[in-house]
Protein backbone atom coordinates (compact mmCIF):
# COMPACT_ATOMS: atom_id res chain seq x y z
CA UNK A 1 0.00 0.00 0.00
CA UNK A 2 1.46 3.28 -0.98
CA UNK A 3 1.67 6.02 1.95
CA UNK A 4 -0.42 8.24 -0.52
CA UNK A 5 -3.07 5.31 -0.40
CA UNK A 6 -2.52 5.13 3.88
CA UNK A 7 -2.75 8.68 4.08
CA UNK A 8 -6.46 9.01 1.92
CA UNK A 9 -7.61 5.72 3.97
CA UNK A 10 -6.36 7.19 7.41
CA UNK A 11 -8.70 10.31 6.84
CA UNK A 12 -11.87 8.56 5.44
CA UNK A 13 -11.34 6.34 8.85
CA UNK A 14 -11.43 9.35 10.98
CA UNK A 15 -14.23 11.07 8.93
CA UNK A 16 -16.16 8.18 10.00
CA UNK A 17 -15.38 7.74 13.34
CA UNK A 18 -16.43 11.77 13.81
CA UNK A 19 -19.76 11.40 12.13
CA UNK A 20 -20.16 8.30 14.31
CA UNK A 21 -19.53 10.29 17.73
CA UNK A 22 -21.01 13.48 16.62
CA UNK A 23 -24.54 13.10 18.33
CA UNK A 24 -24.16 11.30 21.17
CA UNK A 25 -20.33 12.68 22.20
CA UNK A 26 -21.39 15.82 20.63
CA UNK A 27 -24.50 16.64 22.77
CA UNK A 28 -23.12 15.08 26.03
CA UNK A 29 -20.04 17.70 25.91
CA UNK A 30 -23.21 20.23 25.19
CA UNK A 31 -24.85 18.95 28.06
CA UNK A 32 -21.62 19.09 30.28
CA UNK A 33 -20.71 22.80 29.84
CA UNK A 34 -24.31 23.90 29.60
CA UNK A 35 -25.98 21.92 32.86
CA UNK A 36 -26.41 24.09 35.74
CA UNK A 37 -25.48 21.53 38.47
CA UNK A 38 -22.57 20.12 39.98
CA UNK A 39 -21.10 17.13 40.74
CA UNK A 40 -20.02 16.56 44.22
CA UNK A 41 -16.63 16.47 43.56
CA UNK A 42 -16.38 19.19 41.59
CA UNK A 43 -17.88 21.47 44.16
CA UNK A 44 -14.90 20.16 46.68
CA UNK A 45 -12.34 20.95 43.87
CA UNK A 46 -14.21 24.51 43.50
CA UNK A 47 -13.53 25.15 46.80
CA UNK A 48 -10.31 23.81 46.85
CA UNK A 49 -9.09 26.32 44.42
CA UNK A 50 -11.76 29.27 45.90
CA UNK A 51 -14.06 29.80 42.88
CA UNK A 52 -17.04 30.25 42.36
CA UNK A 53 -18.48 28.40 39.12
CA UNK A 54 -21.97 30.21 39.02
CA UNK A 55 -19.98 33.65 38.58
CA UNK A 56 -20.20 34.58 35.14
CA UNK A 57 -17.15 35.92 33.33
CA UNK A 58 -16.76 38.20 30.43
CA UNK A 59 -13.60 37.82 28.54
CA UNK A 60 -10.78 39.39 30.56
CA UNK A 61 -11.52 37.51 33.31
CA UNK A 62 -11.89 34.22 31.38
CA UNK A 63 -8.82 34.82 29.66
CA UNK A 64 -6.67 36.05 33.22
CA UNK A 65 -7.91 32.77 34.60
CA UNK A 66 -6.27 30.62 31.80
CA UNK A 67 -3.15 32.43 31.91
CA UNK A 68 -3.21 32.30 35.58
CA UNK A 69 -4.15 28.58 35.68
CA UNK A 70 -1.34 27.93 32.98
CA UNK A 71 1.48 29.90 34.70
CA UNK A 72 0.87 28.10 38.10
CA UNK A 73 0.98 24.69 36.16
CA UNK A 74 4.11 25.72 34.50
CA UNK A 75 5.91 26.70 37.80
CA UNK A 76 4.54 23.46 39.22
CA UNK A 77 5.76 21.11 36.66
CA UNK A 78 9.29 22.68 36.22
CA UNK A 79 10.05 22.64 39.94
CA UNK A 80 8.96 18.72 40.27
CA UNK A 81 11.50 18.23 37.34
CA UNK A 82 14.18 20.41 39.42
CA UNK A 83 13.52 18.07 42.42
CA UNK A 84 13.23 14.62 41.32
CA UNK A 85 16.47 13.38 42.18
CA UNK A 86 15.15 13.93 45.90
CA UNK A 87 11.64 12.48 45.44
CA UNK A 88 10.33 8.76 45.64
CA UNK A 89 10.10 6.82 42.92
CA UNK A 90 12.82 9.02 40.64
CA UNK A 91 14.03 5.32 39.64
CA UNK A 92 17.50 6.56 40.60
CA UNK A 93 17.17 9.40 37.95
CA UNK A 94 18.77 12.81 38.49
CA UNK A 95 17.30 16.10 38.55
CA UNK A 96 15.82 17.94 35.14
CA UNK A 97 18.86 20.92 33.79
CA UNK A 98 16.49 23.68 34.27
CA UNK A 99 16.67 24.18 29.99
CA UNK A 100 14.84 21.33 29.60
CA UNK A 101 12.97 21.31 32.47
CA UNK A 102 11.02 24.60 31.35
CA UNK A 103 11.25 23.46 27.68
CA UNK A 104 9.41 20.31 28.75
CA UNK A 105 7.12 22.18 31.68
CA UNK A 106 5.96 25.26 28.54
CA UNK A 107 5.65 22.63 26.08
CA UNK A 108 3.26 20.26 28.43
CA UNK A 109 1.48 22.96 29.38
CA UNK A 110 0.49 24.51 25.92
CA UNK A 111 -0.24 21.33 24.77
CA UNK A 112 2.25 20.93 22.43
CA UNK A 113 3.98 18.38 24.47
CA UNK A 114 7.27 18.33 22.40
CA UNK A 115 9.66 15.74 24.14
CA UNK A 116 13.57 16.59 23.70
CA UNK A 117 14.64 13.44 26.10
CA UNK A 118 13.84 9.84 26.05
CA UNK A 119 11.11 8.75 28.86
CA UNK A 120 12.62 5.76 30.33
CA UNK A 121 16.04 6.98 30.79
CA UNK A 122 15.13 10.57 32.48
CA UNK A 123 11.56 10.32 33.76
CA UNK A 124 10.58 8.38 37.14
CA UNK A 125 7.28 7.86 37.98
CA UNK A 126 6.11 10.76 40.07
CA UNK A 127 7.55 13.45 37.18
CA UNK A 128 5.79 11.40 34.47
CA UNK A 129 2.48 10.32 36.56
CA UNK A 130 2.27 13.90 39.05
CA UNK A 131 3.28 15.70 36.35
CA UNK A 132 3.22 15.19 32.88
CA UNK A 133 0.19 12.91 32.92
CA UNK A 134 -1.42 15.05 34.86
CA UNK A 135 -0.85 18.30 32.43
CA UNK A 136 -1.76 16.03 29.51
CA UNK A 137 -5.50 16.11 31.52
CA UNK A 138 -5.68 19.75 32.25
CA UNK A 139 -3.68 20.84 28.84
CA UNK A 140 -6.17 19.28 26.93
CA UNK A 141 -9.51 20.98 29.53
CA UNK A 142 -7.66 24.06 28.74
CA UNK A 143 -7.99 23.96 25.26
CA UNK A 144 -11.30 22.73 25.31
CA UNK A 145 -12.71 25.60 28.05
CA UNK A 146 -10.95 28.09 25.38
CA UNK A 147 -13.20 26.34 22.69
CA UNK A 148 -15.67 26.26 24.75
CA UNK A 149 -15.82 30.10 25.71
CA UNK A 150 -15.16 31.04 22.18
CA UNK A 151 -18.41 29.06 21.09
CA UNK A 152 -20.22 31.42 23.96
CA UNK A 153 -18.69 34.29 22.77
CA UNK A 154 -20.75 34.31 19.32
CA UNK A 155 -23.64 32.90 20.89
CA UNK A 156 -24.03 35.57 23.61
CA UNK A 157 -22.74 38.70 21.59
CA UNK A 158 -25.27 41.32 23.58
CA UNK A 159 -23.94 40.30 26.92
CA UNK A 160 -20.05 39.25 26.35
CA UNK A 161 -20.02 36.63 28.62
CA UNK A 162 -18.21 33.46 28.00
CA UNK A 163 -18.91 31.00 31.23
CA UNK A 164 -16.92 30.51 34.15
CA UNK A 165 -13.21 29.26 33.03
CA UNK A 166 -12.97 26.94 36.78
CA UNK A 167 -16.39 25.90 35.88
CA UNK A 168 -15.88 24.81 32.33
CA UNK A 169 -12.07 23.49 33.02
CA UNK A 170 -13.30 21.07 35.86
CA UNK A 171 -16.12 19.71 33.98
CA UNK A 172 -14.72 19.04 30.99
CA UNK A 173 -11.36 17.00 32.78
CA UNK A 174 -14.02 15.38 35.29
CA UNK A 175 -16.94 14.61 33.38
CA UNK A 176 -15.38 14.09 29.90
CA UNK A 177 -11.27 13.30 29.54
CA UNK A 178 -11.38 11.34 32.64
CA UNK A 179 -14.40 8.63 31.52
CA UNK A 180 -13.23 8.50 28.27
CA UNK A 181 -9.41 7.73 29.34
CA UNK A 182 -10.26 5.24 32.08
CA UNK A 183 -12.43 2.99 29.55
CA UNK A 184 -9.03 3.57 26.88
CA UNK A 185 -6.89 2.63 29.85
CA UNK A 186 -8.49 -0.43 30.88
CA UNK A 187 -8.51 -1.67 27.36
CA UNK A 188 -4.70 -0.63 26.94
CA UNK A 189 -4.63 -3.02 29.76
CA UNK A 190 -6.46 -5.69 28.60
CA UNK A 191 -3.97 -5.99 25.33
CA UNK A 192 -0.79 -6.15 27.14
CA UNK A 193 0.08 -2.24 27.66
CA UNK A 194 2.48 -1.65 30.96
CA UNK A 195 0.34 -0.56 34.03
CA UNK A 196 2.38 -0.36 37.05
CA UNK A 197 4.90 1.50 39.00
CA UNK A 198 8.03 -1.25 39.06
CA UNK A 199 11.56 -0.48 39.02
CA UNK A 200 14.06 -1.19 36.73
CA UNK A 201 14.13 -4.81 35.24
CA UNK A 202 16.00 -6.64 32.54
CA UNK A 203 13.31 -7.88 29.20
CA UNK A 204 13.97 -10.09 27.26
CA UNK A 205 13.92 -9.89 22.99
CA UNK A 206 12.69 -11.43 20.88
CA UNK A 207 16.18 -12.11 18.39
CA UNK A 208 17.33 -13.15 21.48
CA UNK A 209 19.17 -11.12 24.81
CA UNK A 210 17.95 -8.54 27.10
CA UNK A 211 17.63 -5.06 27.75
CA UNK A 212 16.83 -2.69 30.83
CA UNK A 213 13.32 -1.36 30.83
CA UNK A 214 11.25 0.60 33.62
CA UNK A 215 8.32 -0.15 34.66
CA UNK A 216 5.05 3.36 35.23
CA UNK A 217 1.76 4.08 34.44
CA UNK A 218 1.89 3.64 30.64
CA UNK A 219 -1.31 2.39 30.00
CA UNK A 220 -2.94 5.51 31.83
CA UNK A 221 -1.07 8.10 30.65
CA UNK A 222 -0.53 6.51 26.58
CA UNK A 223 -4.78 6.66 26.73
CA UNK A 224 -5.00 10.52 27.61
CA UNK A 225 -2.24 11.19 25.14
CA UNK A 226 -4.17 10.21 22.37
CA UNK A 227 -7.71 11.57 23.68
CA UNK A 228 -5.80 14.82 24.10
CA UNK A 229 -3.56 15.25 20.83
CA UNK A 230 -0.75 15.09 23.10
CA UNK A 231 2.82 14.55 22.20
CA UNK A 232 5.05 12.89 24.65
CA UNK A 233 5.36 9.87 26.37
CA UNK A 234 7.28 7.05 28.57
CA UNK A 235 9.01 5.57 25.76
Amino acid sequence: MSPVLAGVLQFLALMVALALAYRPLGDYMAGVYSSPKHLRVEKWIYRAVGANPATEMRWPAYLRGVLGFSLVSVLFLYLLQRVQGSLPGSLGFASIDPDQAFNTAASFVSNTNWQSYYGEQAMGHVVQTGGLAVQNFLSAAVGMAVAVALVRGFARTRTGELGNFWADLVRGTVRILLPIALVGAVLLVACGAIQNFAGIHEVGQFMGGSQQWNGGAVASQEAIKELGTNGGGYF
